[in-house]
């Protein structure tokens, strides 16, 4: 049988003229499922266009028998939130011996945890508001503490980014806020507040792509705004000064290189009326839906959808030789 083959950055990965087997991800019971479902079908329609054998994978109690049962050569993670980000899954799949695009266990640990990403950003110099953590389980004080005051953020300490977020702009606010964050359990981040514009460096590959300007229709880039059409308005690349693109670009990099992640990383910030940049969070599983931000970023350098997700396809089966 005569084999094609091609490079990556890892390993040369040959495989017979039929395309590999691609279990793609999806679903689970995160708050993100909805949007875990999108990114999903939108890999899963592309993949099979490029002529990879794709089939479906929903995330629940059976999907690791199945794929035990099957063996697809590689998986494609669509999942958002929960287990799908905070390496639990990756776990599984490095136990199973099955590649997978993105971040490995640790990676995806640390970044689903802002408490611990913001620790690592300080280590490394990355600027990036204050804030104090509280224990869901604990008592919770019955205004925002006096260190971080009013306005704050109050947000889950392992969520996605934008789910149980909310800006505290007055006291009378705190009650439902807190009680909204504390409704996911864990630790709690009560953030300083920074008014300014906000926006997304996105890594490909240790390459910087074009940074994303994101304006919100609504107070902040709330959940709905981020997942609804029309929601809010993206401009990339962004208007903003190159000094200040390149900042953000390099503390993109210099973080998803600190995490030790892989791939692919998305990186979000806010930009003050000063000029200040402030690092929120990085994204180890940035979302593939037609809304999504890194997508838009990859295009503007001329990379389609459908070659983004065939270079991540690709890295994914290029650890099959060096993990085999």
């Amino acid at each position: 049988m005569r084999l094609v083959g091609f490079s990556t950055r890892v390993r040369k990965y040959a495989y017979p003229l039929s395309k590999p087997t691609i279990a793609v991800l999806m679903g689970g019971i995160s708050a993100e499922r909805e949007i875990s479902l999108q990114t999903g079908m939108g890999v899963s329609a592309t993949l099979e266009g490029l002529g990879y054998i794709t089939y479906s994978l929903e995330y629940d109690d059976a999907f690791v028998e199945r794929l035990r049962e099957r063996r697809p050569d590689a998986v494609f993670i669509a999942l958002h939130g929960g287990s799908g980000e905070d390496g639990s899954v990756q776990a599984i799949l490095d136990w199973l011996r099955l590649p997978y695009q993105g971040s490995g266990v640790r990676a995806s640990a640390v970044a689903m945890d802002k408490e611990m990403t913001k620790a690592l950003m300080l280590a490394n110099g990355i600027p990036t508001p204050s804030a104090i953590v509280l224990d869901a389980k604990a008592p919770l004080p019955t205004s925002p503490p006096s260190e971080i005051g009013c306005p704050c953020v109050v947000k889950p300490s392992a969520q996605g980014s934008s789910v149980g977020v909310s800006i505290v702009s007055e006291h009378a606010d705190w009650p439902e806020a807190i009680a909204d964050a504390a409704k996911f359990g864990g630790r709690i981040l009560v953030e300083q507040y920074i008014a300014g514009r906000e926006f997304t460096a996105s890594i490909l590959e240790e390459q910087a792509l074009p940074i994303v300007e994101i304006i919100p229709n609504d107070d902040s880039y709330s959940y709905a705004a981020k997942y609804t059409p029309g929601g809010s308005t993206h401009k990339v690349p962004a208007q903003i000064d190159t000094s200040t693109a390149q900042s953000m670009q390099d503390y993109a990099l210099t973080l998803h290189r600190s995490l030790g992640a892989r791939d692919y990383s998305r990186t979000d910030f806010l930009l003050d009326e000063h000029g200040a940049i402030f690092a929120l969070e990085c994204n180890t599983l940035p979302g593939l839906t037609a809304f999504s931000l890194f997508p838009e970023a990859a295009a503007a350098t001329g990379i389609s959808y459908s070659a983004l997700v065939e270079r991540l396809v690709r890295s994914a089966l290029a650890r099959t030789a060096v993990a085999g």
